[in-house]
């Protein structure tokens, strides 16, 4: 029987400062819950799950994190409309920047679909490193964990003053994704490189910009003013990694 202190407890996870103060995230669903608890690196603090979904996973049954709940329970600290089976609380890993492979820098990524659609594409392109400015939202919130789909286990998302992160990398090459740019299909790249995709209205801020000399763009053919961030992402990085 869930207490009224620990539905209270999960419900506080829905803010930022909690989630910071507690190293905590919530996920939602079997796939995403599933997917996160088969990830070695990955570490389950509870999992609420209705009867029928242990029976259908006896290996975790007994685990100090099982917990059992109702369908009442769980839609008391569900954060959807329709709660799904299962809600799990994981402990944030503890990331740092590694330069190596293919990067995403994202600047000012305010929208939170946009943002865990954008994690879930690096997933599936192999990008295993997001680097994010720090008035981009926030990548442990319960709309961009869900909209991962579990990508937010594989990608790391790290946030950092981009401006001092470019200053600091000289020779690495940054492609700023632009309205005005060399055509993504004539464009000359070094792998790996980073991808440099600006804020949903307004683009890259000008002070970053200025530190950037690789542009690109998506040619236009119709009459649509701009592409969303998560959309021009999966395109470019469609061309650019192979």
């Amino acid at each position: 029987m869930m207490t009224k202190n620990q539905a209270k407890y999960i419900q506080s996870l829905s803010h930022k400062k909690f989630r910071d103060e507690e190293g905590l995230f919530i996920a939602e669903g079997p796939k995403t819950v599933e997917e996160l608890i088969a990830l070695p690196h990955m570490k389950p603090r509870l999992v609420y799950g209705l009867e029928g979904w242990w029976l259908l996973h006896t290996e975790w049954q007994g685990k100090p994190w099982a917990q059992t709940c109702d369908s009442a329970e769980l839609e008391r600290i569900s954060f959807l409309k329709t709660p799904n089976q299962v809600l799990g609380v994981f402990e944030k890993p503890d990331l740092e920047i590694v330069p190596g492979g293919w990067q995403i820098l994202l600047d000012g990524i305010q929208d939170p679909g946009n943002l865990g659609t954008i994690i879930r594409i690096a997933d599936w392109f192999g990008i295993q490193q997001i680097i994010c400015s720090e008035d981009c939202a926030d990548a442990f919130n319960p709309k961009v964990v869900q909209s991962t789909m579990a990508s937010i286990g594989r990608v790391e998302i790290v946030y950092t003053d981009l401006i001092a992160y470019v200053k600091s990398h000289p020779h690495r090459d940054f492609i700023a994704a632009t309205l005005e740019g060399t055509p993504i299909r004539e464009a000359k790249v070094h792998p790996p490189a980073a991808l440099v995709i600006g804020n949903e209205s307004r683009g890259i801020r000008p002070d970053l910009r200025v530190l950037l000399h690789h542009f690109v763009t998506i040619p236009r053919i119709g009459s649509a003013e701009s592409l969303n961030a998560a959309v021009a992402t999966g395109i470019i990085l469609s061309e650019l990694v192979g």
